[in-house]
């Protein structure tokens, strides 16, 4: 008889895959062919394809920079493994950052680095990016307010983004300013989680608000020296992946008069508020949805919108699905690093 975690897990997955077939099998094909959409896709010239490639590169290599600045000592290989490895894993299995902020703490203590210096970045990393993704609606509408276009639902996409910001720069900035305030929720959390364990029949854990003090402590030196650094990283990941899909929709023959830069970056961010939602593993099936229904809604040619949103997508799950299952294969043959804090 199967438990109730794993018929949770068995729904959860059937959900899953629901979701993921109603949009590629009766959804997508609605709005234009697979047919005719591989047919645009054929006509790419090699010169767009090799600009592809390249935005591809760049936009991998860029996923180690931010791990690089929160986590000193993390050279770069490593951290593209990890990066590659966490965020396979977070597309693959149902749960969003979540999974991929476990996946990656754990490689990192594997490789010999603290605990506390682990949590930091992970931490860190993880506020920076959902930062950066609710910021960007509210970029889009005023880029989209500048060229004098409209922006419809998007506005409340970016209300809401506005107002989680406030709410998350308003807690963090409460949070630094306030070691008092760091005390009393490291109090409460390790209450929870006593109560937590107890129903699960754990030991209740050894760490408290003090905990939390010396975290708060170790963040501030850190946000002191390498704030800029941490943001300017996180934003050439984040706009590399927008530079593919802006070259995905130039290279089959969508111009800016259909769909000005303006209106593919308001569609992208739209993208990356969905990917940021744990519906489907990666976002797969929702995110090509959201994509292809904003793309069209801004003027672009069916065919040719489903082919670029395939092409994007293609090359922003493909290489690092491939990279991050053989980091997964290997990570455990990777020596630790030569100096790794244990602190």
């Amino acid at each position: 008889m199967l438990t109730r975690t794993t018929r949770r897990r068995v729904i959860a997955g059937a959900a899953t895959g629901a979701v993921v077939i109603a949009a590629f099998v009766f959804v997508i094909p609605r709005i234009a062919s697979y047919g005719s959409a591989w047919m645009v896709i054929k006509q790419l010239t090699w010169p767009w394809i090799a600009a592809l490639g390249v935005a591809t590169v760049i936009n991998v290599a860029t996923f180690a920079l931010p791990w690089m600045v929160a986590l000193p000592g993390l050279g770069f290989l490593k951290a593209l493994a990890m990066t590659q490895a966490s965020t396979a894993f977070s597309s693959l299995v149902p749960g969003g950052a979540p999974v991929g902020m476990a996946a990656s703490f754990g490689i990192l203590r594997s490789w010999g680095f603290g605990a506390k210096r682990v949590a930091l970045a992970v931490t860190l990393t993880g506020v920076w990016n959902q930062i950066s993704v609710f910021v960007f609606p509210i970029i889009a509408v005023g880029l989209l307010a500048a060229e004098g276009a409209g922006f419809g639902s998007l506005a409340l996409l970016a209300f809401i983004g506005f107002a989680l910001f406030i709410v998350i720069a308003g807690g963090i900035a409460a949070f630094l300013a306030r070691p008092r305030l760091a005390f009393r929720v490291g109090e409460l959390a390790s209450l929870g989680a006593a109560r937590l364990g107890r129903l699960r029949g754990k030991q209740p854990p050894t760490w408290g608000g003090d905990a939390l003090v010396s975290f708060r402590s170790e963040t501030l030196v850190l946000l002191r020296r390498r704030w800029f650094a941490l943001t300017a990283s996180t934003l050439a990941n984040q706009l590399t992946g927008y530079l593919m899909l802006e070259l995905s929709l130039r290279a089959v023959g969508i111009s800016r008069s259909e769909i000005s830069v303006a209106e593919s970056f308001a569609a992208w961010s739209v993208g990356r508020l969905l990917v940021s939602l744990p519906l489907t593993p990666g976002g797969v099936g929702v995110v090509e949805v959201g994509l292809v229904g904003a793309l069209i809604g801004f003027g672009g040619t069916s065919a040719d919108v489903v082919a670029a949103v395939l092409a994007y997508r293609a090359l922003s799950l493909v290489p690092t699905l491939l990279l991050g299952l053989l980091a997964s294969a290997t990570w455990r043959l990777r020596t630790p690093s030569a100096n790794p804090s244990h602190s």
